[in-house]
């Protein structure tokens, strides 16, 4: 169900306690004005979002319409930049197009798909094309779309550092304005009441290859970084793809297509113990709504860490769709006598990695159930090794003392998607896609984007500003919950007409 996990590229480094605007004399960016003026610079915005990615534009749709709430996001990348490297042709999110930001939460609402569609002209065509699940390029467009034409958006926008100012009862989040080249242009600083944080996942390299792909001119890279090296690895002699999820799946799939047959010299390697299809059955799905949501957030923290280690095919197993193209094209390749030079293995775990010479990658692999060892060597490595919550330590350094945590140390989250921080604070600070411990697999998933954000808006206002379903799923999860069914419809008393009439 997750689509790849969304990835918002916000990154910052290490927040500094104190910032201070550069004086004119002195080199370095000049303090930047607020990117929205407002009557005096010291007003607190109502909320600042702090990275664009899905789930903060989603957000900043919903909140749109709300005249009474001034909010502002930033972002330090020049526009909206959704997991680039894998906009493989052919690629699809693996949720349906009315999981885009809005629809879920406000239909009504003119940043839905569907509108996107009208606005270019291009409704007939995908009716006719009668497709539910749409292409990941044709997602990231529609979320440009959206992320060019909303206010209050700020690319080139680094935030820096957040702090609680006890004294005003407001946050303070400093930023840097980055020029065209990326580099430092002006520092600023604006004041909120609340915050919320989108600065989604980073990719997954597993110790045994990190220096490899930290190594200069080593041809071992995140499929992250895929589109960007697609060429090369399409010349390269021998290909090895480790990682047995939808990602890998799809990087393995685009170069069996356009690799010539017999000489494909691909290797497709992963942990679990097979290319196992992903739970897509109407009743697994429903561990992707809100009900699911709430009874996993109250369940006991091991029971929560328990069941998301168990969940993975959930989210991490392979599209049937994409298993099926996969062996449809290995099979192509048999008809007219000889196999195909691509190997699948799964159940293996790379031990140790290293180069030899300068053009070649050794593997040092090691197989579970077998329990054996053997070595591999290839030209080229594609690490489809997923995606990581990013620390919420790097950017919220100035709030550590304000920040409650559970017993592995991670930030406490409540069932309103707001950290749970110490009572001084007034302020909020709510989470997007950083709360799996908390809230369970739905946390990645693009088909809870919309709820949670109208959820976060209903928590900053204080009422209802949307309205959200009170069941959202036939299962009950857990004894105690009791189906909420709505009163049966009582029959209209017809009236008997008069006589005559």
């Amino acid at each position: 169900m997750t689509p790849g996990t969304p990835h918002t590229p916000q990154t910052s480094p290490t927040p500094k306690p104190t910032l201070t605007p550069t004086p004119k004399s002195a080199p370095g960016p000049e303090p930047a004005p607020d990117p929205d003026p407002r009557p005096h610079p010291e007003t607190p915005r109502d909320l600042v979002g702090i990275g664009i990615g899905p789930f903060n534009l989603s957000l900043a749709a919903l909140a749109q319409p709300l005249a009474e709430l001034d909010a502002v996001f930033y972002e330090q990348h020049p526009a909206f930049d959704w997991h680039p490297g894998l906009l493989i042709d052919g690629a699809t999110i693996q949720v349906p197009f009315l999981a885009d930001l809005v629809t879920l939460a406000d239909p009504a609402s003119p940043w839905t798909f569907l509108n996107y569609l009208k606005a270019r002209d291009r409704l007939f065509p995908f009716y006719f094309a009668e497709r539910f699940h749409i292409q990941r390029a044709e997602y990231d467009a529609y979320c440009r779309w959206v992320s060019e034409s909303l206010p209050g958006l700020h690319f080139r926008h680094q935030v820096d550092a957040v702090r609680w100012n006890p004294e005003r009862d407001v946050f303070e989040v400093d930023f840097t304005q980055l020029d065209t080249d990326g580099e430092a242009e002006a520092l600023g600083r604006t004041y909120t009441r609340n915050i919320v944080l989108g600065i989604g996942t980073e990719p997954h390299v597993p110790d045994p290859l990190k220096p490899l792909v930290d190594a200069p001119g080593v041809p071992v890279l995140h499929a992250a970084d895929y589109h960007d090296h697609r060429d090369a690895l399409l010349a390269a002699g021998h290909v090895t793809v480790i990682g047995s999820g939808q990602s890998g799946a799809e990087v393995f799939l685009d170069l069996l297509r356009h690799r010539p047959a017999g000489r494909e010299q691909l290797h497709w390697l992963g942990r679990s113990e097979a290319f196992a299809p992903m739970e897509y059955s109407k009743l697994g799905l429903e561990h992707f709504t809100p009900d699911y949501t709430r009874y996993f957030h109250a369940l006991a923290e091991p029971v929560r860490d328990r069941l998301t280690g168990s969940q993975w095919q959930l989210h991490k197993g392979i599209d049937a769709d994409t298993i099926a193209a996969i062996h449809d094209e290995l099979y192509r390749r048999t008809l007219h006598g000889g196999w195909p030079d691509a190997v699948l293995t799964p159940g293996v775990h790379v031990r140790t990695a290293g180069r030899l010479a300068t053009t070649k990658v050794e593997l040092h692999l090691e197989h579970t159930q077998q329990n054996t060892r053997s070595r591999l060597t290839t030209d080229a490595v594609v690490l489809a090794t997923g995606y990581r919550e990013r620390p919420l330590d790097r950017i919220l350094a100035g709030l550590d003392p304000y920040i409650r945590r559970d017993s592995r140390e991670r930030p406490r989250v409540d069932k309103d998607f707001r950290l749970v921080l110490d009572p001084s604070v007034t302020g909020a600070v709510h989470v997007q896609n950083a709360e799996t411990h908390t809230h369970g697999v739905g946390a990645p998933d693009l088909g809870l984007a919309a709820w949670r954000s109208a959820t976060i808006l209903n928590a900053l206002t204080g009422k209802e500003t949307y309205t959200l379903p009170g069941r959202t799923a036939f299962t009950t999860f857990g004894l105690e919950q009791r189906p909420q069914i709505p009163a049966a419809r009582t029959p209209r008393t017809l009236t008997p007409l008069a006589d005559g009439i």
